[in-house]
């Protein structure tokens, strides 16, 4: 028996000792919880107080993606589209949401803004961070400046890792091993490796969590060979490597007050091919340091919250044209929160950010980095004072509005602000909301855009976006939730990378003003004695043709069945659609960018998992069942069919 067949008959075999392996079931009673959104007000409300439709990935879903990235669960959002996640694990991430770009998505960490400083937009990289280390996931789109400042232009990632257990000590460890391979390798070497430890609990006053995972991934090529280069050889495989260390200290001193101190160190290496469709033998390396504290002080109907965070950042190339970037960055957020008799939730806050950075930059493979940008220089200071206030009524009305004024070290003073109304009609265990929000938001150029030798433009003028959508969501008994929405955004000050002349290129505001327009259809149903669960959501993308376009599809379907086979043993069957997309190709040799278009493609997924002790769980996966054939970016590998195996043990 070859090894192909032998691994597929040890995973059939495997999935059906799950299937047929079932036990006596329990009868045990459910408390079904209310659903509370934290995201749109800073307040735990409930879903049906909330003026927006945010989407939130709980810690069930997140216990079923063991073995993927952060990039592949936020992939399966409406409107989401994280470009490059199911490419190579070295290939570099892009945040497309409604219609956006990098620069314009803030991503948060337990309640902390995280950023690097150095890279082009001044995104974090979401491939620091491990999917098992993640509690839960409140995505809110939308412009969103006015509780989350600068930045926040299309939508706002709210990530809430896992937290220190009650017991005296709880330890968690998780292993999976899979393959990696693209589409034109079958021969299902054990290519991917992730693994995590953690041991937590809580002694008296204090609580503590310590964790380390890693993961490492092997046998795709990065690039991928073009067509037309029918000389050239196989290319090389391109091996990834990343570990988390996660740590956190908690003092309660009484039930209002207490304080926490935490401590990240993230790393990531890769290798990396020479551009697209252009084999190489380069390696990238991207490293941070993270350390905080937080403070909670509750007050009769109030709570005063601060929470602060440092940065390090180091981030090296090399390549035929080395580069290496030291970057820091430390942010606060101090805030008082104030509920007058559950029917108006206030904040008032400042929220401040300190950026700098120093870039290196070498002429070739083997010369020395001298320094280009300087961080006396590349560096500004935001201080923000803010404040939202939420209506919420006992007749069905919300309101939610705010404003926040933004105070930039180079860019002075600016005023964003929000106004959000709902209603909510409730009959029994049912309701139906309408909304509508209208919000903007301020985007300032990144260091890099600014600083960046060469190409780098002192004169840039921020971003401003304004947002208006609509919207309706329907729940019945808490089984059944759908929701539609239509959003319009509008863009001034456009920042582009632009051809000035004689292939001279340089970052510029754009003159025109562009809109993006679109519809975001959700639905989530619970049938069968809630055995049953059926996801799905529909993306309608419209970008202005003058606006570059580049990787956005027109049309996007997530759909996901679930199903109970027993108390024990759960399956479920993921489908995404993602419709054709424009790219450019820079073709190294007549020096030319040259359009493309990505064909579309259709994504099938299947796990089963199997509870064997109480805490004891075994997991397997395949996913790209049908091996489809496509890129998300011109030039680039993407994963064909691969097979994931785990198990996950608790105690």
């Amino acid at each position: 028996m070859n090894k192909k067949n032998f691994f597929w008959t040890v995973f059939l075999a495997l999935g059906t000792s799950f299937v047929f392996g079932q036990e006596t079931q329990v009868n045990e009673e459910v408390t079904e919880l209310e659903e509370v959104i934290i995201s749109d007000s800073k307040f735990e409300l409930k879903r049906e107080q909330s003026g927006k439709v945010i989407t939130k990935i709980g810690a069930k879903e997140l216990e079923r993606s063991q073995g993927q990235s952060v990039a592949n669960v936020l992939s399966r959002v409406a409107g989401v589209v994280i470009n490059g996640n199911n490419s190579g694990a070295g290939k570099d991430l892009g945040y497309i949401i409604r219609g956006g770009r990098n620069r314009q998505v803030v991503i948060r960490v337990d309640g902390v803004t995280v950023s690097d400083p150095s890279i082009l937009s001044g995104e974090f990289d979401l491939r620091l961070l491990s999917v098992n280390q993640v509690k839960e996931i409140e995505i809110l789109k939308g412009a969103s400046s006015t509780l989350y400042g600068s930045g926040a232009g299309t939508a706002v990632i709210n990530i809430t890792t896992k937290q220190e257990s009650k017991e005296k000590i709880a330890a968690n460890f998780q292993s999976s091993i899979g393959t990696n391979q693209s589409q034109d390798k079958v021969n299902y070497d054990i290519n991917e490796f992730t693994n995590l430890t953690s041991v937590n609990g809580t002694l008296g006053k204090v609580s503590y969590l310590a964790s380390f995972s890693n993961q490492y991934t092997d046998g795709i090529s990065s690039a991928k060979k073009l067509e037309e280069n029918t000389s050239v050889s196989n290319f090389g495989d391109d091996a990834t490597s990343k570990y988390n260390v996660n740590a956190r200290l908690g003092y309660r001193f009484n039930s209002n007050l207490k304080l926490g101190f935490f401590g990240n160190l993230d790393q990531f290496s890769s290798d990396l091919d020479s551009g697209a469709g252009v084999d190489g033998e380069n390696k990238s390396s991207n490293r941070q340091l993270r350390a905080g504290a937080n403070l909670e002080y509750k007050y009769p109907n109030g709570s005063l919250t601060l929470i602060t965070s440092y940065a390090l950042l180091d981030r090296e190339f090399k390549t035929d044209f080395p580069s290496k970037s030291e970057s820091r960055f430390y942010t606060f957020d101090v805030y008082n929160k104030y509920n007058f008799n559950n029917e108006i939730y206030t904040v008032i806050g400042v929220n401040g950010s300190n950026s700098d950075y120093n870039g290196f930059n070498a002429s070739g493979r083997n010369a020395i980095l001298l320094q280009t940008i300087n961080d006396n220089q590349a560096d500004f200071d935001i201080v923000d004072p803010y404040i939202n206030a939420v209506y919420s009524s006992d007749f069905g009305l919300n309101i939610n509005a705010g404003a926040r004024l933004n105070v930039h070290s180079t860019y002075g003073t600016h005023i964003v602000y929000n106004v959000n109304p709902s209603y909510t009609y409730k009959l029994n265990n049912n309701y139906i909301k309408g909304l509508a929000s209208y919000s903007t938001a301020y985007i300032t150029p990144s260091l890099f855009q600014l600083y960046a030798a060469g190409f780098g433009n002192k004169d840039l003028n921020p971003e401003e976006n304004t947002t208006i959508e609509t919207g309706i969501e329907f729940s019945s008994n808490k089984k059944h939730v759908f929701s539609l929405v239509y959003f319009t955004r509008f863009e001034k000050n456009f920042v582009d990378f632009v051809d000035t002349g004689n292939f001279v290129f340089q970052y510029q505001n754009v003159d025109e003003d562009f809109t993006t327009r679109g519809l975001e259809f959700e639905a989530n149903s619970k049938l069968l004695d809630d055995k049953l669960s059926l996801r799905g959501n529909f993306t309608y993308t419209k970008v202005d043709e003058d606006v570059s376009n580049i990787r956005i599809p027109e049309y996007a379907i997530n759909a996901n069945v679930g199903y109970q086979l027993t108390n024990k043993t759960y399956t479920s069957l993921s489908y995404q659609y993602s419709d054709k997309r424009d790219d450019n190709f820079y073709n190294n040799v007549t020096f030319a960018s040259e359009p493309k278009t990505l064909d579309a493609y259709h994504l099938l997924d299947f796990y089963i998992s199997h509870q064997l002790m109480n805490n004891f769980n075994i997991f397997g996966a395949v996913s790209n069942i049908t091996n489809e054939n496509y890129q998300e970016v011109f030039g680039y590998s993407t994963r064909g069919r691969n097979v994931r195996v785990g198990f996950s043990l608790k105690f």
